[in-house]
């Protein structure tokens, strides 16, 4: 859909207007704040044609390109490259490999994800103390740490963590308790099976039996055969009928957990680094586009990771599988799902859907789980949930919306930032030269360039 090209910005408003593609939260966020509290002219348009477009971009300094479709995105950026190959291009781009190819395509573009934009704030907010967000560059990890004294954000770089080999251990422990039923039939079919089999050796060692014999005769009562050519009267006569009685129904529950096992995906292993971790770990809810992205950061860093998702067969799933990332299905909101993930052995719990009531609800059945641990929710997209103030006893808020609004302001007037840093309502933007420059960010629903209160383009510049 095309509407009128318009301006927003007070009427002593001077210079030349910034372009806003995009009728979302982001876009509406960028375009109130450009125009009321930076008093920058903005034309704001959602879906413009390629004719209105021409007449528009000419008179513009900067565009910022924020629409929720990649190709759309990606065609409007074209589009005003070809149209204007000088102008500053700001461009929001969610997959990663269209956002790779189009800073190719286009140099002079910055390209950004607002779920990768959110994601060092919300690392910060899950470690807590004076850490206010966490990034890695190269093979550095950044910290932005508050200084006690100022309160303000002050870098720290140090190397990135090595493997974490104390996690072996822990993965070679198998804790049915943590697992799908399926898994857990397996296990106890197995370990059944496992335990006859070495009491029934350990039995003929003890009777005089050699080793080889002993394990001979061992195999043949699990196999359901008989015992070996042994004396099989008395009490151990008795103890290989029962044994092979049991292996039976043993059998039969390690083969129902194995069929499960081989017919539906697998997001959780039973060993190895996409088994389930037990202590310091972080539990994120909800694998999209920021969930995903978190998981992979925390990885990245050495931090332990489970994720947690409604829907088994969510694209953002199956990638995270790829990645190595442990995901359970299941509500997040359900208190077994929570306990099965160890959330009293966590270090925070990371509501990140996207929908916000639904972390607010998440962030209600954990403070009952463990109410000692931390809860950090994304919000943003629902202005009655996006209020910090009000979200404060339930943890700490993240508003992506308002994340990914600083970093477009700060681009298209041309201050080159590289990261957005969110502490509580405030916003800062850590600049290419490492200074830091503030934002007050204002509410999302003043922008009003659809209303009768914004002057047209083509009168405010006729």
């Amino acid at each position: 859909m095309a509407v009128d090209a318009q301006v927003a910005g007070p009427s002593g408003a001077v210079g030349e207007p910034v372009l806003v593609i995009g009728a979302g939260p982001v876009a509406r966020k960028v375009c109130a704040t450009l125009a009321g509290t930076l008093k920058t002219p903005v034309v704001h348009l959602d879906g413009p044609g390629d004719a209105e477009l021409a007449d528009t971009v000419g008179g513009v300094r900067s565009a910022a390109v924020l629409l929720h479709d990649d190709v759309a995105a990606l065609r409007y950026a074209l589009a005003l490259a070809h149209l204007r190959p000088d102008l500053p291009l700001t461009v929001s781009v969610f997959d990663r490999t269209m956002a790779e190819q189009l800073r190719v395509m286009l140099p002079q573009a910055v390209v950004i994800s607002p779920a990768s934009l959110s994601v060092p704030s919300l690392i910060g907010a899950c470690m807590g103390g004076d850490l206010m967000a966490r990034s890695v560059d190269g093979d550095e990890c950044v910290d932005l740490v508050r200084n006690p004294g100022t309160g303000q954000p002050v870098e720290i770089r140090r190397p990135l963590p090595g493997r974490r080999w104390r996690r072996v251990p822990a993965g070679l422990q198998l804790n049915p308790r943590h697992h799908d039923p399926g898994t857990r039939l397996l296990l106890v079919g197995l370990l059944g099976l496992v335990f006859i089999l070495l009491a029934d050796w350990a039995w003929l060692l003890v009777a005089g039996h050699g080793p080889l014999e002993s394990f001979v005769d061992a195999a043949r009562v699990v196999a359901t055969v008989g015992p070996g050519p042994v004396d099989v009267g008395g009490v151990y006569g008795t103890f290989s009928a029962v044994a092979m009685l049991a292996t039976v129904v043993l059998t039969a529950l390690f083969t129902a957990g194995l069929v499960d096992r081989l017919l539906e995906p697998r997001f959780v292993h039973l060993l190895g680094p996409r088994s389930l971790p037990r202590k310091n770990h972080v539990v994120v809810v909800g694998i999209g586009q920021v969930g995903l992205r978190l998981c992979v950061a925390l990885k990245a860093q050495g931090v332990p990771v489970v994720g947690v998702e409604r829907q088994p067969h969510a694209s953002h799933v199956a990638v995270a599988r790829r990645l190595g990332v442990p995901v359970v299905i299941g509500d997040g909101s359900v208190r077994l799902l929570l306990e099965r993930v160890r959330l009293d052995g966590s270090i925070a719990l990371a509501a990140v859907g996207s929908d916000d009531l639904d972390n607010v609800a998440v962030a209600v059945a954990a403070s009952a789980v463990s109410p000692s641990s931390r809860i950090v929710l994304r919000a943003g997209e629902q202005e009655a949930v996006a209020e910090t103030r009000s979200l404060l006893r339930l943890g700490v808020v993240r508003d992506v919306t308002k994340i990914a609004a600083t970093f477009v302001m700060s681009s298209v007037l041309g201050h080159h930032p590289r990261m957005v840093v969110a502490d509580d309502d405030a916003v800062h933007v850590l600049l290419d030269d490492g200074r830091l420059e503030s934002f007050e960010v204002t509410h999302q629903d003043e922008c009003h360039h659809m209303g009768d209160h914004v002057a047209r383009f083509g009168a405010a510049h006729g």
